[in-house]
């Protein structure tokens, strides 16, 4: 199944992009990228998927570490909202094992970067993204990290 780039999907439920910025090291891109797919993979209500997969298979390359390595979560339509929290929360939980890691999290038009040392602004940040991106409004105008 081709994913999309994130936000509602066909048929309900949210489609949300994830990657993990590492400054161009991409062997620990995929490195990280591999062990938040493990712990996202865990959850109950989401499903995870690497976002390049098909899109490398087709070009003919062998594995998905060519340029920026993506992750995709998709939500459930019954439980978008409680789902989204799940991740998002996870995400946060995954960043916070390292005070170094980001996740850039994208839902449609609305984006937000989760670190592994949240101030209230972030959090704030994070919260606002959350509803919007679970609500189909627009990015707002403070979109971003902290």
């Amino acid at each position: 199944m081709k994913q999309q780039q994130g936000g509602p999907m066909q048929g309900g439920g949210f489609q949300w992009r994830l990657v993990v910025p590492t400054g161009g090291d991409t062997l620990r891109q995929e490195r990280l990228t591999r062990d938040l797919y493990d712990t996202l993979r865990a959850a109950d209500g989401l499903a995870v998927g690497f976002a390049d997969e098909e899109a490398s298979a087709e070009s003919g390359h062998k594995c998905a570490g060519v340029g920026e390595v993506a992750l995709w979560a998709a939500t459930a339509t019954a439980v978008a909202r409680p789902a989204s929290q799940v991740l998002i929360t996870l995400v946060k939980e995954w960043c916070a094992k390292e005070r170094h890691r980001k996740v850039e999290v994208s839902c449609g038009e609305n984006s937000v970067k989760i670190t592994g040392r949240p101030d209230a602004a972030q959090e704030r940040m994070v919260h606002e993204f959350l509803d919007r991106a679970t609500t189909g409004e627009g990015p707002g105008p403070e979109d971003g990290a902290a």
